[in-house]
């Protein structure tokens, strides 16, 4: 299968402004992708490649998520019928050759995806930046048959690369005259083909809203803060926490949102000449509010706006002498490098790599060397030399301290983190009780980690916008039987890592059983607004609520449904807040389950997810943890197809990899059930593999909201309180509050990129009500890359060709293209 390209005369040209629209979340863990399917194409994933050879390195710094590409670019192009090598230590390895470069086999990438760091190798190469060095390089590679270079790397890396290409034909000619190659070689390698793929935990490149790496060191700051947050609250302390970003602010700026930080330094905008008095200020107020605790997140490349560093001892001075606080610093260094890659980075990798592979084998002479990029939720292939010029615009515009420019360069996504953080720390919450409208914030549904971040959002949104808000406990129940209370700003302080619900939940309880006495106390406490934050219950009530506007006037006040459930099955919304910490749950179980087969040699594990209908967790789960199978009940199976899938584990038990690991949606088959499907394997493996179940069951919605659920769930609080306010002023009628416009009750989703409020009755006919689920699901499409990574016979289809995109940026008094 390839990706459905747009067609030739689309206008393909993008700018950065556009790519980054303003209610967007950058972080997606998952790539949105046309999928298409031929039969006249049967063959041709297994001649696409053949004849052909592709070598993949790493360069420059490590990332997370550098290993899932490797193994997709080699189990693909080996797929393709390419030989593949690797190229051990980066550049130079690529100068050195000899054992430094070797040819990968399907099995020699098995067991990469769960780890950290680069296992072929990175290092700083001089060599490689003299002409003696590329041509050293370019000898090695012809003496192999490689003309196709995946680089995974840096915008150093990349250049180099660029530059590599460039040069390649003079390269082959002084390897000529020097008598080192033939004629018949250099014909033969005549040109080189370059792709890069972008890992970097920076997050500094521009032309991708997501580099390899980036995802998995916010899961290790955000760990190291959660841990710092609990001593810190036991001693009353504050603690300036130091993460990496010389250039780039973007680790240090998600941070502070996702943990609720008092106060960031990036470089990209340094603070006002009279900082230190803020900032005291805001650490004084704080306190007196009743925090324990404050927390200073500071970028490594931090500065004043004269250029002068800020450095984490400076600002520790400044607390301790200014107010005495008992201050700590911790600098985080390499850890946010190290450790296991989220299950975002492992996708992106897997599908940057597939893509690469796919541009590598479609390149010709006069193709520039490219870039795979994330673009919202589609991989796009971008000139990689545009993006590494637009990415040392912003160093430019920095170094001359035209630091709004930097941000405009950095996309509307960096500069709406920045807006959203400025107001939950830096505005100081109004002291009046009497507000202008009331709304009130409930949790509906079963728990998912990340409501309460939603909730403290949407809250403490309302306050700065001079809103009384009101918390609903115990979901549609509670409001029809008035478990309400007015919520002030430190009411939810220290909520936004916290896990589960602290307002709580009525998952079987929804309006249109009590809607009369949920309309008298919608009077009883003015309530003019209803923010609703879970799952499919979230929806279906706010369905019935619309539906009770014909019975009961007081219902016709405006309301917004924020998804938010691990089975990522709400319509209107290809996100929902906690589907990712779920999906991180389970790849860290089917790691160690891996690592406990790998021990026992020809075992295979059946894992049962939750997700109801709703197959996304086990189909990306089963990409990001490497299974071998992924059941669900929007793909219907056979019989024939278990009995395929076993086939399929007895082969691979012949090879050094003896394990196997399937997963199971909840739901994904009434009469094919778990324990079913462990019995057939057990009795199918009889004498070749042992078999083991696992179902998982409540852990998934359990444990502390990553970083990507913290972000969404506070963008997504701060967007509904703000579309709130303006409807509820809308909809004012004769001196009250009369809402009973379709558009008035709303889900706020994520569509690829874009935050879109969509009404809930327009999104009936795009729901299965039986099942619980949305009539098309995107995700889907991403199926076929699990099953050609897991080696099953399937097509590629190759008819279609990606168009290569370009990236501009809008200069200043130019409008959006």
């Amino acid at each position: 299968m390839r990706l459905q390209r747009p067609p030739p005369e689309t206008d393909a040209l993008k700018t950065l402004d556009t790519m980054d629209d303003p209610d967007t979340m950058e972080s997606i863990p998952v790539l949105n992708n046309e999928w298409i399917m031929t039969h006249e194409e049967h063959h041709a994933a297994r001649t696409l490649g053949i004849g052909k050879a592709i070598a993949v390195l790493t360069s420059g710094g490590d990332a997370q998520g550098m290993n899932a590409a490797v193994r997709a670019v080699v189990r693909v192009g080996i797929f393709t019928g390419a030989r593949v090598f690797f190229v051990h230590e980066g550049y130079q390895g690529l100068v050195d050759g000899g054992e430094h470069i070797r040819e990968a086999t399907w099995e020699s990438v098995s067991m990469m995806l769960q780890l950290g760091g680069t296992v072929i190798g990175s290092a700083r190469c001089k060599d490689f930046r003299e002409r003696e060095g590329r041509v050293r390089a370019a000898y090695n590679l012809v003496k192999l048959g490689i003309t196709n270079l995946c680089v995974i790397g840096g915008d150093g890396s990349l250049t180099g690369a660029d530059t590599f290409r460039s040069e390649w034909g003079d390269l082959l000619n002084d390897l000529q005259k020097a008598g080192k190659i033939t004629a018949e070689e250099a014909k033969k390698s005549s040109y080189l083909n370059i792709v890069g793929l972008v890992g970097s935990i920076d997050n500094d490149f521009c032309g991708t809203d997501m580099t390899i790496g980036t995802d998995s060191a916010l899961h290790r700051i955000i760990e190291i803060v959660d841990a710092i947050t609990t001593t810190a609250q036991s001693h009353q302390r504050t603690f300036v926490l130091e993460v990496m970003g010389r250039h780039c602010g973007y680790l240090a700026l998600v941070t502070s949102l996702s943990c609720g930080a008092d106060w960031v330094f990036i470089p990209e905008c340094p603070p006002d000449d009279d900082w230190e008095d803020h900032l005291c200020r805001r650490l004084s107020e704080t306190r007196t509010r009743g925090s324990r605790l404050n927390i200073i997140i500071v970028a490594e490349g931090a500065i004043d706006k004269d250029g002068k560093p800020i450095t984490s001892e400076d600002i520790k001075n400044l607390v301790v002498k200014r107010l005495g606080y008992d201050t700590r610093v911790t600098v985080l260094g390499h850890v946010q490098r190290g450790g296991t890659p989220s299950a975002f980075d492992r996708i992106l990798g897997s599908r940057m790599g597939v893509e690469a592979v796919m541009a590598l084998l479609e390149g010709t002479p006069d193709t520039p060397a490219c870039v795979v990029s994330l673009s919202g939720n589609q991989a796009v292939r971008l000139p990689l030399m545009e993006c590494v010029q637009v990415t040392k615009e912003v160093t430019k515009a920095m170094n001359e301290k035209k630091f709004d420019e930097a941000m405009k360069l950095r996309g509307r996504s960096f500069m709406n983190n920045w807006e959203v953080y400025k107001l939950l720390a830096h505005v100081r919450p109004p002291v009046s009780k009497t507000g202008l409208h009331t709304v009130a914030v409930m949790n509906v549904g079963a728990p998912a980690a990340g409501m309460n971040a939603a909730v403290r959002s949407t809250v403490r949104i309302g306050l700065i916008q001079g809103n009384r808000v009101l918390v609903v406990h115990d979901g549609f129940e509670g409001l029809a039987k008035g478990q309400i209370e007015e919520a002030g700003w430190s009411y939810v302080g220290g909520w936004i890592g916290q896990g589960g619900s602290k307002l709580g939940t009525k998952r079987q309880t929804l309006p249109k059983k009590n809607l009369e006495q949920i309309s008298a106390n919608i009077t009883k406490f003015n309530i003019q607004g209803l923010v609703i934050i879970g799952g499919f219950e979230a929806y279906t009530g706010g369905l019935e609520l619309m539906e009770g506007r014909k019975q009961f006037d007081e219902l016709c006040i405006p309301f917004v449904v924020i998804p938010a459930t691990v089975s990522n099955n709400v319509p209107g919304s290809d996100f929902s807040v906690g589907a990712d910490t779920a999906l991180n749950t389970i790849c860290t179980t089917c790691d160690r389950i891996k690592q406990s087969a790998a021990g026992t040699k020809r075992r295979v594990f059946i894992i049962e997810t939750m997700g109801g209908y709703c197959g996304y967790l086990a189909t990306m789960a089963g990409l990001a943890a490497g299974a071998d199978a992924a059941y669900i009940f929007e793909e219907p199976f056979t019989i024939r197809d278990l009995q395929a899938n076993v086939e399929h584990l007895v082969q691979k038990m012949k090879t050094t990899v003896k394990r196997g690991l399937v997963l199971r949606n909840e739901k994904s088959n009434e009469n094919y059930t778990t324990d079913f499907i462990f019995n057939l394997y057990s009795e199918e493996g009889k004498g070749i593999f042992d078999s083991r179940k696992n179902v998982l069951g409540h852990m998934q919605q359990g444990g502390s909201p990553t970083p990507f659920d913290r972000n969404f769930a506070t963008k997504m609080g701060a967007k509904a309180m703000t579309w709130m306010t303006g409807k509820i002023k809308e909809s004012y009628r004769n001196g009250r509050i009369f809402a009973n416009t379709p558009d008035s009750g709303c889900v706020l989703g994520m569509r690829k990129r874009a935050l879109v409020f969509q009404p809930v009755t327009e999104l009936k006919d795009q729901t299965d009500f039986e099942h619980r689920i949305p009539k098309e699901q995107w995700w889907l499409k991403l199926r076929p890359i699990l099953k050609i990574l897991a080696k099953y016979e399937i097509d590629l289809d190759t008819s279609e060709h990606a168009h290569l995109e370009h990236i501009s940026r809008k200069r200043s008094g130019e409008a959006p293209v």
